[in-house]
Formats: C-alpha cells, sequence, structure tokens
C-alpha cells in the first residue's frame, strides 16, 4: 500500500511523490529523485524537519530527540522527514526551495476535448491527459499552459476536481490576446497542449471549520476545484461561497454551483454584479453580501481569489470588522500582457 505525498517547497512548487507502507518520508522522497534536506537520517540533527499540514503519520517520540524537534512544535504539526512515516495521503511543506532540492514542476501533456464560451468573457476549456494519466494538484492550484506555436505561457488555475485524466479551467477572454485569440478562433479538438506545474499555496486546506470563499470574476476557477472536491468527500462543515463580477455577462458556472448546493445542504452561494446598471437583485462588491453570521465570531477560514483591488478591499474589510479569521489564504490575479 502506497500514499500520495505532496511536497509543497518554498518557492509555490509542488511535486507528488508515492510513499511506501511503513517507508519514511525522506527515504520515499530521494527514493523519487528529490533531495529534500537531510543529514543524519537518525532524528538527532533536525536538518530534514518539515511541517505536515494534513494527513496521518507515524513519528514516535523515540524516535528522535528534542534537539532535533521539540515537544510543542511536534503537537504543532512539525515533523522530521527522516522518521516521519505517512499513513496516509499527505501535504507536507518543505522548508526548502525545489531547486536547492534538486526538483521542479512537472511538465504534461494532452489534448484539448473542448472549447466552449461560457460568455463573451469567459471561456472554459478542457484537455484529455496524454494515456489517461491524471496529473497530481491540490484544489485550487495552477499551472503555467504553452500557448500552442509559440513559447509563451499562461498561468491559470484547474477549475477540476484532482484525480480526473480530463482537466478543466476557465478563463477570462481578453481581447486580441494570444491564448485567448487561440481558444476562441482557432482551437480545435485532438490540438496538443502542454502544462507545467502545479504552482501556489493557495488550495483548500482539511476542512476543520466553517469556511468563506470569496470569489471575483475568473477568480471563481480554484474554488470550482475545491468545491468539486468537496462534493466528493462531503461538507462537514458550512462552506459559504460569495461570487463577484463586474458585469451580469461574467457569471458563469451557475448551473455547477446550484447542483452542488442541491447535494449539499452545508453549502450555499450568493452571486453579486458590481456595475450600477445591472439587472441582477444583488449590486456591490462581495463584502456587501456576507452575513455576519458566516464569520462565526473569527472562528472560519476565509479563502479569497480575485483582481488586486478585491483582494485589498477585503484585506482592509476585515480589519474595520474587527474579525480575525483562524486562516485567511488569498490569490491576486491579474491578466497576462497579451493573454
Amino acid at each position: 500500500m502506497s500514499h500520495h505525498t505532496a511536497l509543497q517547497f518554498e518557492d509555490g512548487i509542488t511535486r507528488f511523490i508515492a510513499c511506501n507502507d511503513k517507508e519514511t518520508l525522506s527515504d520515499a522522497a530521494y527514493r523519487q529523485r528529490v533531495n529534500i534536506p537531510l543529514d543524519c537520517r537518525d532524528g538527532a540533527c533536525g536538518t530534514c524537519r518539515a511541517y505536515c499540514e494534513s494527513g496521518s503519520y507515524d513519528m514516535p517520540e523515540s524516535s528522535y530527540i528534542e534537539d532535533a524537534l521539540e515537544a510543542d512544535d511536534a503537537a504543532r504539526g512539525f515533523v522530521l522527514a527522516c522518521q516521519m512515516r505517512p499513513t496516509s495521503d499527505c501535504v507536507v511543506k518543505i522548508l526548502a526551495t525545489s531547486q536547492a532540492c534538486k526538483s521542479g514542476a512537472h511538465s504534461h501533456g494532452g489534448k484539448i476535448a473542448a472549447v466552449e464560451r461560457f460568455s463573451p468573457s469567459t471561456i472554459r476549456f478542457a484537455v484529455d491527459m496524454e494515456e489517461g494519466a491524471a496529473p497530481g494538484f491540490l484544489p485550487g492550484q495552477y499551472v503555467n499552459v504553452q500557448v500552442p506555436g509559440t513559447d509563451l505561457t499562461r498561468s491559470y488555475s484547474f477549475s477540476s476536481a484532482p484525480g480526473a485524466s480530463r482537466v478543466e479551467f476557465v478563463v477570462r477572454n481578453v481581447p486580441n490576446g494570444r491564448m485567448s485569440d487561440y481558444l476562441a478562433n482557432r482551437a480545435s479538438a485532438g490540438d496538443a497542449v502542454t502544462f507545467l506545474g502545479p504552482f501556489g499555496s493557495f488550495y483548500l486546506r482539511p476542512v476543520v471549520r466553517p469556511v468563506l470563499f470569496l470569489a471575483g470574476g475568473t477568480g471563481i476557477a480554484p474554488f470550482l476545484s475545491m468545491l468539486r472536491s468537496l462534493d466528493a468527500s462531503g461538507f462537514a462543515y458550512p462552506v459559504r461561497l460569495v461570487y463577484a463580477v463586474t458585469n451580469d455577462i461574467d457569471l458563469i458556472g451557475l448551473d455547477e454551483l446550484e447542483r452542488i448546493a442541491a447535494a449539499h445542504p452545508n453549502f450555499s452561494y450568493v452571486t453579486c454584479v458590481a456595475a450600477p446598471d445591472s439587472a441582477h437583485p444583488r449590486k456591490g462588491y462581495a463584502t456587501a453580501h456576507v452575513e455576519p453570521g458566516w464569520m462565526h465570531h473569527g472562528e472560519v477560514d476565509v479563502y479569497l481569489c480575485g483582481p488586486p483591488p478585491m483582494v485589498d478591499a477585503v484585506r482592509a474589510w476585515l480589519q474595520e470588522t474587527g474579525v480575525n479569521p483562524a486562516s485567511f489564504h488569498y490569490e491576486k490575479f491579474t491578466p497576462n500582457a497579451g493573454a
């Protein structure tokens, strides 16, 4: 039996490795040519200190000394890779860059399966991976997709859940953009596509309390990935989504949101549109439509993905309300130049 472990490096690159039953994390990493920091291998030096963000593992106190890992840190989730033996799938933060560990992002290849204009401003495209190989990623992460026929790349978040051999992306249709022009006018089923990744520290952590998602524009894409993952595993705690756009035509994927909401009472969402001339019943910005009870007096995890002005506005709003969420994860995005 093996367990999938995501190694999160300080430079935002994620590598997935398989840990065999009773195999230490360091042995598994080196077996798969990922040279994470390591020295004594005996739990005595602390060189391989890392942080387990999710998952279960065995690491008896008798296997290392306190000089290498203090008891308080071990209780908070810090581990020694040379002694940690995963007993489930895990996410582990490595306290080094991927370059220092002589590793890097994986290159993936596939073929265009479908291209759909959700609206004049938004395009969805799907890629069937080569030989049905599902790329490893954490829900919410992104990859750098190469624009076919060029050396240019564009960064797009997965909107599909991990584990599928067909991956999906929801992207902004930028007028005269290189990738936008390809997708809107020239893409055909069967076209070859390559991308590098995954990247990013914006991903869904274990849900251990209520969650608030705030999405702006095509920032809905990583949340679709997160929600599809939760749709499969279940919503143990309330999850609320506020989805804000500039114009009515920018609202997309509502059928999928409605499907998930109908299947899971612990999930609900609202949409709002900023344009004053909008016909939408809820106007204004996302923060105006957050119910006070959704903040749970700070016992909430907040995730935010949107353009820089939205991210800055939400951060200011949190300060004004005086609510300090248990955790706050955000990602700013801007259209690539010449997207």
